[in-house]
């Protein structure tokens, strides 16, 4: 059975892991998020380095876009600033993400300059290096396996690995999605 904690030991652990990440200490810090169907390129877990994963917040209310892609979500107002919302795993060539109380925006982009945010599935917490090891296999890194839109992919489906309940996790190297012309394309 799972330990249960307050929701105050549970905020102050994590914002005391932040920080710790944030300094450097315990290994590289990655943040683990579920997005998509595990025969999608990359899996349905993934793991972006907490310096280029933003914020994760609930999901808003989204002002939908005309003549865009299927994939783009919308426009999300976050304290002011306006995000391009994409749903990664239709992105993926997936099911379109649900819009429930666990969808979370992934805002990706503001340490690189762009407004961007990922609509994923759920956040499923921090983990570090030292938890995860070497996946033995490039199952989600090959070519067969990614939607036609997705020719790049290799550029941003970084390395996998598997945890200790052996699920295998893809890391997403934010800064080349954001560069990837098939993410940045959006118009039908």
């Amino acid at each position: 059975m799972a330990k249960r904690i307050s929701l105050r030991d549970f905020q102050r652990g994590l914002s005391e892991r932040l920080l710790s990440a944030r300094r450097g200490q315990g290994g590289q810090t990655l943040l683990g998020v579920e997005s998509g169907a595990e025969h999608l390129a990359g899996g349905n877990h993934w793991l972006v380095d907490l310096a280029d994963s933003g914020e994760v917040v609930p999901l808003t209310r989204l002002t939908p876009a005309p003549l865009t892609k299927s994939w783009f979500a919308g426009i999300a107002n976050i304290r002011g600033v306006l995000y391009s919302v994409v749903d990664f795993s239709a992105w993926r060539g997936g099911a379109p993400t649900p819009h429930n109380a666990q969808s979370r925006l992934l805002l990706i982009g503001a340490r690189h300059g762009i407004s961007s945010a990922l609509l994923v599935n759920r956040a499923l917490g921090l983990r570090t290096r030292l938890q995860l090891r070497a996946a033995g296999d490039d199952a989600g890194r090959t070519a067969g396996s990614l939607p036609a839109n997705l020719p790049g992919a290799a550029s941003w489906l970084g390395g996998r690995f598997t945890d200790e309940q052996d699920l295998t996790w893809t890391q997403l190297r934010i800064p080349a999605l954001l560069a990837d012309p098939n993410y940045l394309d959006i118009a039908l």
